[in-house]
């Protein structure tokens, strides 16, 4: 009997799904509308998969280098319909009339494509399944400027694709790249809740901060409409530095010292606001006032004990600053890494405000082995032995005094310096990270601090 009916292609792209492939293939043979194929782009499926589709009439194609777009193209080029429908192997249509709602709106010549609803299973996670009732709603939409499109179930016309094809370089969000092209074009995306599937895992991939991150940058990328931008109470923020010393300064040679160093080194800073030395010693007040940085009052003497920490000497200070006013971000230096390159405080800042962070810290990567010694034994905690591109997790050292940025709010807080929110400056170069103290400070490492000094004037 001839077809009155027009062809629909379904492509279903695959890796290791066979525990919902043969449920998902059913409940497309069960559809009220008769005539379509059924294309699988398979990723090389280690597990039942293939095996599983092969019991039922569809053609299968195989990709090695897989691609999201890559595979939906190949699955299309294979296609013989005038329609395709795009699903995901681990989404269930609910009904047998699926597929005739996903793909009626398509008689509208200015329709690029349908999306439709997708439900969460009783054992989705709680995340998927808010995600999943947020995002698919019981409201048909039409959007004329929302790009928003998903290819888990959707429908377009093949003609239109032979245009506009899926992009074949990016490795996520190929539907939505499509979405923001189509509706620049002046076409419509409808979504259809009528056309309904389940989908056991949401839209998040298990919540993936990696995966996240790479998405959102392709979205900005986009166009305007995804930028995010930062409050404007945040491009102007009181920044304030502070140099933790206790004694004297460490001269390199009558005319230079560590702390002229670091204050030179802060002066440079485009974002800082004022330098601070929190100090117990009035030689080295003088210094830093003769170099015009502000020592409001000498540090007490309790403060200046052995076993007292850097966050108990910063809270004190911040204290006492925001007497007269309110501070905002805080900067810390120490003398003791002459070495470091004086743009690395503008870095930091900057990350902590374009990420909204509490904290940055400075580290370097360690690619030999670490050790923790407790109770005259040592503990190994990293894989040193193994070779570095075959290591399952890396190991950073950081040093506060190479330089810390962070927010007030969170050192007004009790509790340790490194906060729930916090982002890494990493240093690639292991002379910056060089301390400098009486015990190592030769004839040979001044002589390089001077030429270091000297070049960065």
């Amino acid at each position: 009997m001839k077809k009155t009916t027009e062809k629909i292609s379904i492509i279903i792209r695959t890796k290791n799904e066979e525990r919902w492939i043969e449920q998902c293939l059913k409940k497309i043979f069960d559809q009220n509308y008769d005539n379509f194929e059924v294309i699988i782009v398979d990723n090389n499926s280690k597990d039942n998969t293939v095996q599983k589709a092969k019991k039922f009439p569809v053609k299968i194609i195989k990709i090695n280098k897989f691609l999201p777009g890559k595979a939906i193209n190949l699955g299309i080029k294979k296609s013989k319909g005038k329609i395709i429908v795009c699903l995901s192997a681990h989404c269930i249509p609910i009904n047998n009339s699926w597929l005739k709602k996903i793909t009626y709106a398509l008689k509208d010549s200015k329709v690029a494509g349908i999306y439709g609803r997708q439900k969460p299973l009783s054992y989705s996670s709680d995340f998927d399944k808010r995600d999943l009732f947020n995002l698919f709603g019981p409201e048909k939409r039409i959007q004329k400027k929302d790009t928003f499109f998903h290819n888990a179930n959707s429908a377009f016309k093949k003609k239109l694709w032979s245009k506009i094809p899926f992009d074949e370089k990016t490795k996520h969000i190929e539907d939505r790249i499509w979405g923001n092209e189509v509706i620049n074009r002046g076409y419509k995306i409808i979504y259809e809740p009528d056309a309904a599937v389940y989908h056991w895992h949401g839209i998040n991939q298990d919540m993936e901060p990696s995966r996240c991150k790479r998405i959102v940058n392709i979205l900005e990328s986009l166009n305007q409409d995804f930028k995010s931008n930062i409050l404007e109470n945040e491009i102007n923020p009181n920044c304030v530095a502070i140099i933790p010393l206790r004694g004297e300064t460490l001269q390199i040679d009558n005319k230079l010292s560590l702390l002229e160093i670091t204050m030179s080194q802060l002066k440079k800073s485009k974002l800082i606001k004022d330098i601070y030395l929190a100090t117990d010693n009035k030689k080295s007040k003088k210094i830093a006032i003769d170099a015009n940085i502000k020592v409001p009052f000498l540090r007490p003497k309790y403060l200046s004990d052995t076993f007292i920490d850097i966050k108990s000497i910063l809270t004190f200070f911040l204290d006492r600053l925001e007497k007269k006013k309110t501070i905002d971000i805080v900067v810390v230096a120490t003398e003791n890494f002459p070495l470091r390159n004086y743009n690395i405080f503008d870095k930091m800042i900057n990350k902590l405000i374009k990420n909204n962070l509490d904290t940055v810290i400075a580290c370097k990567e360690e690619k030999g082995s670490i050790f923790i010694k407790k109770e005259n034994k040592l503990n190994k905690i990293n894989d040193g032995e193994v070779p570095f591109n075959l290591r399952s997790q890396d190991a950073f050292t950081s040093r506060i005094g190479i330089a810390y940025v962070a927010r007030a709010s969170s050192l007004r807080k009790e509790g340790n310096l490194f906060s729930s929110r916090l982002g890494y400056h990493y240093i690639d170069n292991n002379i910056e990270m060089t301390e400098v103290n009486n015990k190592n400070l030769s004839k040979y490492i001044k002589e390089v601090i001077k030429i270091t000094h000297s070049n960065n004037k």
